[in-house]
């Protein structure tokens, strides 16, 4: 009889250690551009403190500071809607609203991303939300890839950066949405089960209010999704500081480099979707089509939206995902262009 006592203390003490694991993993990556930047205060500061250093130290904090508190607030919009769904909408509320087929759901839930109101770093968490909800992952990218780009705050702040060009707004939500269509339909046709690692489900607690669920997906989704957005934001700053802004002015003046530049640019810089057409407004020596294809593909493919794609649903699945997607981008916007400017 004793034997059957011994089980319940080794599932305890090695549940206690994934937890402690987990605890450490968000615990190391969350506070890793902390650790490296009080290193270089502490101690190369006074090493480093010379006049051509400084400034480039200056920059880099400047824009890796505006990449993070940029995004903070519309991911934790994210992960309250995250959380949100998995503790109190049932699953056969998507079933009632989606199509069973996923080539049918695929534009239903690329329209849907109207309704968020934020941007991309919102659209993770929330797409990782439905999918275990039992969205069709191909439906659930496709509303990862609309709703930073296409929802009313991106088109009006559009509307307001370029004045008097409506055809910008339209060319915007036509490029955006038809890449989000495209790349679900994509993932319908070609995708394979073992490229994507959906968010696990969270275990159901006997005890405990739906309240209690909610408070434990949203530290959860924060904290994880956190990490990986600081990391995005340090990317983004070192690029600016290493590449010269000489090298970009090389590519003004030709209209076939120009524009796959401002969506490499776009990938790059990683500026929120709700103000990325006042920069995108502000380069008035590239192209309209140009200028379009740098909105349209930083909803949807830039280094901060990559780390968080890695980190919720696997590096694999970033890797693939994030390059077919700039291509799909890339193309769509050229087309809008064409068409519409």
């Amino acid at each position: 009889m004793d034997d059957q006592h011994y089980p319940e203390p080794r599932r305890t003490l090695a549940d206690a250690a994934r937890v402690a694991a987990r605890a450490l993993f968000h615990l190391v990556t969350g506070g890793l551009a902390l650790i490296a930047i009080a290193t270089v205060v502490s101690v190369l500061g006074p090493t480093l403190a010379l006049d051509l250093a400084t400034p480039a130290m200056a920059a880099w904090w400047t824009v890796f500071t505006a990449v993070a508190v940029q995004g903070i607030p519309f991911l934790l919009l994210g992960t309250l809607v995250s959380a949100a769904i998995g503790a109190f909408v049932p699953e056969r509320v998507f079933s009632k609203l989606l199509p069973r087929n996923p080539a049918l759901a695929v534009p239903v839930a690329g329209a849907a991303g109207v309704v968020l109101p934020g941007c991309e770093c919102a659209s993770v968490p929330v797409a990782g939300s439905l999918m275990r909800r039992g969205v069709a992952p191909a439906a659930a990218l496709a509303f990862l890839l609309s709703a930073p780009a296409i929802n009313p705050v991106v088109l009006v702040a559009t509307s307001i950066a370029f004045p008097g060009r409506p055809m910008m707004v339209a060319a915007r939500l036509a490029a955006s949405l038809a890449t989000a269509v495209v790349m679900g339909w994509l993932w319908v046709r070609f995708g394979r089960d073992e490229w994507l690692r959906p968010p696990p489900a969270r275990a159901a607690r006997s005890t405990g209010s739906r309240w209690d669920g909610f408070r434990a997906g949203l530290q959860h989704d924060f904290l994880h999704a956190g990490g990986f957005l600081v990391l995005g934001a340090a990317a983004a700053a070192t690029f600016n500081i290493v590449v010269p802004r000489s090298v970009l002015d090389v590519f003004t003046g030709s209209p076939w480099l120009s524009v796959p530049l401002l969506a490499v640019l776009a990938v790059v810089l990683c500026v929120c979707s709700e103000a990325d057409a006042f920069v995108a407004a502000s380069l008035t020596g590239f192209s309209p089509t140009a200028r379009l294809a740098f909105m349209v593909v930083g909803p949807m493919v830039d280094l901060k939206l990559i780390a968080l794609q890695a980190g919720t649903f696997g590096r694999s699945f970033a890797a693939r995902f994030s390059s077919v997607t700039w291509v799909v981008a890339l193309v769509s916007s050229s087309l809008a262009g064409w068409w519409l400017l």
